[in-house]
């Protein structure tokens, strides 16, 4: 009977602390008064979880702006730098396409000029015919042309068999420091402007000219050689250009990640939450309701 009596005082004091002091809000029937008090108390704690939903995930952040530079910032709610990173990333792109472009236009320029200007059969012709004299005499060799009878496939020199023109330039060694790759390889446009030893293949290269590149006399390669050496240079800088910006892609999707974990992080603690139970004063009535708090500092 003690205890009857001692739940219900308890029970009465509950639903003081949480509804007005008259009778409008207490019906006096358990069940409804009990209805009331949950409801309050359902209040507060949806208040808790409406203020955790508010919270932002660092690793959920990072993720965004790892895949999209910008995104993990728009979604932590700083837009500023959701704009900047966006803009590095579109600016870097573009540059990128662009100069890989010209890099791809000025290649087919420097190439078309080769192939006019730049003759393999010329080279092989002044390399066997002056292998006994010359280069024998230059660097101190003992070769014999005799050795090298396939080199050509016709009678009058046009057509290289490229696999004896190697074995040539292996066996004369000294400025002779490279192998002609095989005609359109990336290599063979490369070597040919590039090393001495292909100065003899230009347009302009007079054939008579015993020309010697080495430590101790180096003579001057010709006019098309330069020009094409400029040619081959100005694509490689476009390519350069066009590797860079892809470097500030990478790098701008790093930074903008850990930025984006960093910025969520920072918004979580700078969100804080304050809840209290609030009594209004109504006349002789009192109400008692949940209040959510937020402050957001920037």
């Amino acid at each position: 009977m003690y205890k009857i009596i001692f739940f219900f005082l308890l029970q009465s004091l509950f639903f003081n602390a949480f509804a007005q002091t008259n009778n409008e809000n207490l019906t006096g029937v358990l069940h409804l008064d009990n209805q009331l008090a949950f409801d309050i108390t359902s209040s507060a704690s949806e208040g808790e979880n409406n203020s955790a939903s508010k919270k932002k995930s660092p690793l959920l952040a990072g993720l965004f702006s790892l895949a999209i530079p910008g995104a993990g910032e728009f979604y932590s709610g700083s837009y500023l730098k959701s704009i900047l990173f966006i803009g590095i990333e579109a600016a870097a792109i573009t540059v990128g396409l662009i100069y890989d472009k010209k890099g791809d236009d000025q290649t087919v320029v420097f190439e078309n000029y080769a192939d006019k200007f730049w003759d393999p059969a010329k080279y092989a012709r002044w390399t066997i015919d002056n292998l006994e004299d010359h280069l024998n005499q230059v660097l101190n060799n003992n070769l014999k042309a005799e050795n090298y009878t396939g080199l050509f496939y016709d009678e009058e020199r046009t057509k290289v068999n490229w696999s004896v023109l190697n074995r040539l330039e292996s066996d004369i060694g000294g400025w002779y420091s490279h192998r002609l790759e095989r005609f359109g390889e990336q290599q063979y446009y490369e070597m040919i402007g590039k090393y001495p030893q292909f100065n003899p293949g230009w347009s302009d290269f007079d054939e008579n000219f015993q020309f010697v590149y080495t430590n101790q006399r180096r003579d001057p390669v010709t006019d098309k050689f330069e020009y094409y050496s400029q040619l081959r240079g100005k694509a490689n800088d476009y390519y350069d250009i066009a590797s860079t910006a892809v470097i500030i892609v990478v790098v701008n999707h790093i930074i903008s990640a850990a930025d984006a974990a960093w910025t969520a992080s920072r918004y979580n603690k700078n969100l804080s939450v304050n809840m209290s139970l609030e009594k209004t004063q109504l006349g002789y009535s009192s109400e008692y309701y949940p209040q959510l708090n937020m402050k957001l500092n920037f």
